[in-house]
């Protein structure tokens, strides 16, 4: 592989669980290193989290691999005298530090970004919160469960029989780590254009609200309350889930042509002049009446025949897959999206690789999650800390 968009570039990561180390996740993997500054003996929260008892004893639980590959760990007691001032050397040498504790914790530890900035004036400072940093709600608590709910992302999913719904995986954190890489790169940018770094403030409240901008734009703009509607598409009809034969598809006809199009794949010419249906808005508002008539016919054969022949037609459609098969299929292995590693203690596993397709400068997971305090001594001897000294400071559990 050659050089990586981001080679060379320090990150001081001393996030927990989702939103930071998905930021940092995306850094490692267009070529950053990424050291992971955990709380010696336990580590990152997520190390205790997931679903084989064995890996989180072990402290590489499922949800610490999905997120921490191509990084280095090392563990560094923050709160003692020692580990400020090894943690001040190496701020010294760092272009980014994330972290997502609540705001006023690195305050109280007298490591904020006023106090960082005096010591590397090109520091790129991301913090990473439920909130925000400032606000009547920045002290509360906030995990994804409860930001999808403040956010309004829970109010316009499911249906009339199941509303309020969450999103299947957390969405939330999510788009929190994606707002945050997003913003650390564009501060890097100005930052070779200026030389001098910055404080980010990231909000998961923040960070979901605009990926609802068309339900948002209908009631800020237009007045017009979301109204939950499961499975089809409120923009247009048919558009949505239908059944088959032998299970679901996902018919998304949004333009007229494509409307149309389904008309003649399903032999149903006559809906093209039917009042109800003819044009886009009065088919919206027709949905329930037109669901129906489509299905009877869509009844006829399986998902997989449908797919076929509509796609031939130009209208877009697809089966509706498990997890499982949708990680294996043809297009995913393609694309090259899961690469596996072999990590030591649990064998070789699947991983995401970096999505976007950098045609000169490529992003691969290149080495596993790493262990707890995997690096401590590698990366202490790059601040001039010795072997003798890293046994007393093991001694002493600053490390």
């Amino acid at each position: 592989m050659g050089d990586q968009i981001m080679q060379g570039v320090r990150v001081l990561d001393l996030t927990n669980v989702l939103a930071g180390p998905f930021a940092t996740m995306h850094l490692a993997l267009m070529g950053a290193e990424v050291i992971k500054v955990e709380r010696p003996g336990s580590g990152d929260l997520a190390r205790k989290r997931g679903v084989i008892a064995g890996l989180n004893e072990q402290l590489m639980g499922t949800s610490f691999l999905a997120q921490n590959a191509n990084k280095k760990s090392i563990t560094l007691n923050i709160k003692s005298a020692e580990g400020k001032e090894i943690f001040r050397k190496l701020v010294q040498g760092a272009d980014v530090l994330v972290e997502n504790f609540r705001p006023g914790v690195m305050d109280r530890l007298g490591l904020n970004y006023a106090v960082l900035k005096e010591i590397n004036p090109r520091l790129v400072y991301c913090a990473i919160s439920g909130f925000g940093q400032t606000g009547p709600d920045a002290n509360k608590p906030a995990y994804d469960q409860i930001i999808q709910g403040l956010s309004g992302e829970m109010s316009v999913n499911g249906d009339a029989r199941l509303n309020p719904l969450r999103a299947g995986f957390p969405v939330c954190d999510t788009a929190g780590g994606l707002n945050a890489a997003f913003a650390i790169m564009a501060a890097l940018f100005h930052r070779e254009r200026s030389g001098k770094g910055q404080f980010i403030d990231v909000a998961m409240l923040d960070s979901i609200m605009p990926m609802m901008g068309w339900v948002a734009a209908n009631l800020l703009i237009a007045g017009i309350q979301p109204e939950p509607v499961g499975n089809d598409n409120f923009t247009s009809a048919p558009s949505g889930v239908f059944r088959t034969a032998d299970g679901h598809i996902n018919i998304a006809a949004n333009e007229q042509g494509q409307w149309e199009s389904v008309c003649d794949v399903l032999g149903l010419e006559e809906l093209k002049t039917d009042e109800r249906f003819q044009e886009r808005d009065i088919r919206r508002q027709n949905r329930k009446a037109l669901t129906p008539l489509l299905e009877v016919k869509l009844a006829g054969r399986p998902t997989g025949e449908w797919v076929e022949l509509l796609n031939s037609e130009g209208v877009p459609s697809g089966a509706i897959l498990s997890l499982e098969d949708a990680l294996n299929q043809p297009q995913i292995q393609h694309r090259d999206t899961l690469r596996e590693v072999e990590v030591d203690g649990v064998g070789a596993i699947p991983l995401f690789n970096l999505t976007a397709k950098f045609e000169q400068t490529p992003g691969y997971v290149t080495s596993p999650p790493p262990k707890l305090s995997e690096h401590t001594a590698e990366v202490l001897a790059g601040i001039g800390i010795g072997e003798e000294e890293v046994i007393e400071l093991k001694a002493k559990n600053v490390i």
